[in-house]
């Protein structure tokens, strides 16, 4: 039996848990295409998978926890462009959370529980 057959691997998480954390990550990625996407994304996958995947449970959390951070950092960068700073900020943060969120699910597609630098921890 292959490990992709659901097998426990030896770190103790199977190949499903980390393909949906993985999963968890990159749908924040959706606000690149739906109004609050990366907030619904994240959302969606970890109320889905929460309760029979412990892995997906925290890596869920910590995806949403990260894009919610990332709102509200976004929100800062728009009322900051009054005075002019908000747009050198936008850029900035913009090409951070997609670096980091692409870190994040590489590192959960390896059975790792990845932190984001940054996060505020809304949701515990």
């Amino acid at each position: 039996m292959s490990e992709t057959e659901n097998q426990q691997p030896a770190g103790g998480v199977t190949a499903e848990e980390r393909q949906w954390a993985m999963i968890s990550h990159l749908a924040g990625l959706a606000g690149a295409v739906v109004p609050l996407g990366n907030l619904v994304g994240p959302l969606v996958v970890w109320q889905l998978k929460k309760a029979e995947m412990p892995f997906v449970d925290d890596q869920g959390r910590e995806a949403l926890n990260f894009q919610i951070t990332v709102s509200l950092a976004l929100l800062a960068c728009v009322l900051l462009m009054v005075v002019g700073i908000g747009f050198l900020l936008l850029p900035a943060v913009g090409i951070a959370a997609l670096v980091l969120t692409i870190i994040a699910a590489v590192k959960a597609n390896d059975g790792e529980r990845y932190r984001y630098p940054f996060t505020l921890r809304l949701i515990s």
